[in-house]
Order: C-alpha cells, then sequence, then structure tokens
C-alpha cells in the first residue's frame, strides 16, 4: 500500500512540474494595418513568456525568424554580427523566433526543453523565444513567402517593419542593415 501510494505521488509530482514547464500556446493577432508586425506571444528558453510588439526591448528590434531546425547553421551565420552591432548600437536588439505550427502541451514542451538542454549561453536563452502558431496565418501578415531559408526583420518598438532580409548572412547584407540604422538614428 505504501508503495502505491509513492508511486501515485511521484508521479503527481512529475505531472505538476511537465505543467508548470510546459509553454502555452502562442497568440496570434493580426490587424488590418500592413507593414506592421502582428501581436504574438511565445516563451523564452527560461520559460518567460514575451509578448510582441509590447515586450520588445530597444527602438530597432532584430528578428531572426528560422522555421526548420536544420535553419539554425542559417541563424548562427547572423550571430557575430548582431551582437557587433548590439555593441555599438545603443537602440538595437536582435531575438531569435522560431516558429512552429501549434503543438500539443506535451510537443511543446518537449521542444522548448530539448532546445534549452542544447543552449548554455544565457543570453541566446534569453531571447530565443518559440511560438507555437498557425504559420499560415503569421507568414501572411508579415508577408513571408517561403520556409525554405530564414527571415530577418527589424521591427520598430510600435511594431512597424523597417527593413527586411533573407537567408545566411553576408556583408552586403549586413552592410544593408547597418547603413538602414545609421540613417534611423
Amino acid at each position: 500500500m505504501l508503495k502505491a501510494i509513492l508511486i501515485l505521488a511521484a508521479l503527481a509530482a512529475v505531472v505538476f512540474l511537465f505543467f508548470r514547464i510546459a509553454p502555452e500556446k502562442s497568440r496570434l493577432l493580426i490587424e488590418d494595418r500592413a507593414g506592421r508586425f502582428p501581436l504574438v506571444s511565445g516563451y523564452n528558453l527560461n520559460r518567460v513568456e514575451f509578448t510582441f510588439p509590447q515586450d520588445f526591448g530597444a527602438e530597432n528590434n532584430l528578428l531572426i525568424i528560422p522555421f526548420l531546425q536544420s535553419q539554425q547553421l542559417e541563424v548562427n551565420t547572423w550571430i557575430p554580427e548582431l551582437q557587433q552591432i548590439e555593441a555599438e548600437t545603443e537602440s538595437f536588439i536582435y531575438y531569435e523566433l522560431p516558429t512552429i505550427s501549434a503543438q500539443p502541451r506535451f510537443s511543446r514542451t518537449f521542444i522548448n526543453e530539448g532546445m534549452r538542454a542544447g543552449i548554455p549561453d544565457a543570453t541566446a536563452r534569453e531571447r530565443t523565444i518559440t511560438l507555437y502558431l498557425n504559420k499560415d496565418m503569421f507568414k501572411e501578415a508579415v508577408q513571408i513567402d517561403t520556409e525554405e531559408e530564414i527571415h530577418l526583420l527589424l521591427v520598430g518598438s510600435d511594431g512597424t517593419i523597417l527593413w527586411r532580409t533573407r537567408g545566411s548572412y553576408t556583408s552586403e547584407k549586413a552592410a544593408e542593415l547597418r547603413a538602414f540604422l545609421q540613417q534611423e538614428s
């Protein structure tokens, strides 16, 4: 009898922990204004909820949007340049928004905890906010036509999409981003 009670207590603790760390499904609210980033929510790898655009951390927020796990290599080509721009530009911050179709709670937890375990860097964990939503609606709202490449959107603190590119880092794309940021300041 005691053994059964201990097993049930352990199982209850696991279920409680699971529901405590499981990220909620992302919210997606699309306004009718073209050229604006929709209201979206997601959880970072530290299990903190963010709602954008209200939680953007700067005047200029660069969003790296990958759709596939294999695109992480493409994302990584941009990180050194974005870190440099951030160090030089007070009004600039970057985020990674892995964008995944809506998933059941168990799948969301498994994916987020897997990413959390694979990313030891504190800043990367803080700035990686996974979106679990209707990808087609999201892509239409931000005018993304393919998931074959990563997309980068520079978004103002008010949600206005200011600049965009896609694909791996090139010095030409970085120069274009830097020129745009200089023009803005």
